[in-house]
């Protein structure tokens, strides 16, 4: 292999010729991919011929003299990506607005000198195996918008110093085995927060989140306490994962009201009664596994997908749900493992094949026999002394 003396001089030749690249990004490209390498049936590194101009080596963008944006890897679908370790010389491309590693083979830690790309906007490094502390020297990167450290290894806490950077939009560390608390975001235009899939704990304060949110998913993990306070302010919200959790406490009737198309509170401590105040057209709403009483509201009925199974529903169905059921309209109704005390469908009536109803373990006998999911059970009536107990 030639010496770095060698590369140099054919980097000043070109430089006098074409005006291209500064010599310390010249230098980090050339430590960059002596730590990378293409995995087998990758050939993204073919073009990284250091004789020629760097600004036409594959994933390296450019303006005037100095790169701007570094992709590492074929962003193709199948790619099989690339492997090595991160090198720390990245943080020497100071002009860096956008650094992405496409899904591969990556491994080691992040470098901590990333913290000095503090003209970086965008940062994605997902679906590889990175591993180690998220660095707290991201704190640095004021104009940072995108965070996406997902799919990979990643352990100990969330930095609360990534909470207080004003201009982040999308911050995505689902899938790693991140631990702690959520920090403090203070973006006010941040609009996706991710962070499903990790091992998170504790509870989350009502002014931990800005309301410019549209997405927030913290599914699996290990949260605890209320959030009625906190979602009565996030009135933005398009999709909502809470589930998997051990959130406890009521849910504000207003959350029925907002812009959501998904709304998942599934597998938590929830309780109370579920009353919105107006016809919910949220297309899907898992309610189920919790804790939830009182009587199903009828202004759940234009829900086409809708799971309030195993809870502490008691009292009839109400007919307009039977009615939108017969119609196709509500394609999934789940309504087993509850109190429920009667439903007015005919034993006769013909349910669409395109719809599922489930009602049995009720304080009734199913009026007609529909297809349950096999965790339902077999057991079509809860017994009566369950019945009376919670009546009583």
């Amino acid at each position: 292999m030639a010496s770095p003396f060698i590369f140099l001089i054919f980097f000043f030749i070109f430089r006098v010729h074409h005006a291209i690249l500064d010599p310390n990004d010249f230098l980090a490209l050339q430590s960059i991919r002596k730590s990378l390498h293409d995995v087998p049936g990758s050939n993204f590194f073919s073009s990284w011929d250091f004789t020629s101009d760097p600004c036409t080596f594959s994933g390296v963008f450019c303006h005037a003299d100095r790169v701007v944006a570094l992709n590492l890897g074929d962003p193709r679908a199948g790619s099989p990506g690339l492997t090595g370790k991160l090198d720390p010389a990245l943080s020497k491309l100071s002009a860096l607005a956008e650094l992405t590693v496409v899904p591969g083979r990556i491994y080691g830690h992040l470098p901590p000198s990333l913290s000095a790309l503090t003209n970086l906007r965008f940062l994605g490094i997902s679906r590889n195996f990175v591993s180690g502390d998220i660095p707290a020297g991201l704190g640095n990167l004021r104009n940072l918008r995108t965070l996406d450290l997902s799919y990979n290894q990643l352990s100990g806490t969330i930095p609360p110093a990534i909470g207080n950077l004003p201009e982040l939009v999308n911050v995505v560390l689902c899938h790693n085995r991140l631990t702690g608390s959520v920090p403090k975001f203070s973006s006010q235009t941040l609009t996706r927060l991710d962070l499903k899939h990790n091992t998170l704990s504790g509870s989350i304060e009502p002014d931990s989140l800005p309301p410019s949110l549209h997405y927030l998913s913290l599914s699996w993990n290990w949260f605890t306490g209320p959030v009625d306070r906190l979602l009565s302010r996030l009135n933005q919200l398009n999709y909502l994962d809470l589930s998997l959790n051990r959130f406890t406490g009521s849910i504000p009737a207003q959350l029925f009201t907002y812009p959501l198309t998904n709304l998942q509170l599934e597998r938590n401590q929830f309780s109370g009664p579920v009353q919105p105040v107006n016809d919910v057209s949220i297309q899907t709403v898992d309610l189920s596994y919790n804790r939830f009483s009182g009587e199903i509201s009828p202004m759940l009925a234009n829900v086409q997908y809708l799971y309030l199974n195993n809870n502490g529903f008691s009292g009839q169905v109400p007919a307009s749900f039977v009615d939108r059921l017969l119609a196709a309209s509500i394609e999934i109704l789940y309504l087993q493992h509850n109190y429920l005390t009667g439903i007015a469908i005919s034993p006769t009536a013909e349910i669409p094949v395109s719809s599922s109803l489930c009602v049995q373990y009720n304080c009734m006998v199913p009026p007609v026999q529909t297809g349950c999911p096999v965790r339902s059970g077999t057991q079509k009536i809860r017994p009566a002394e369950e019945c009376n107990q919670w009546r009583g």
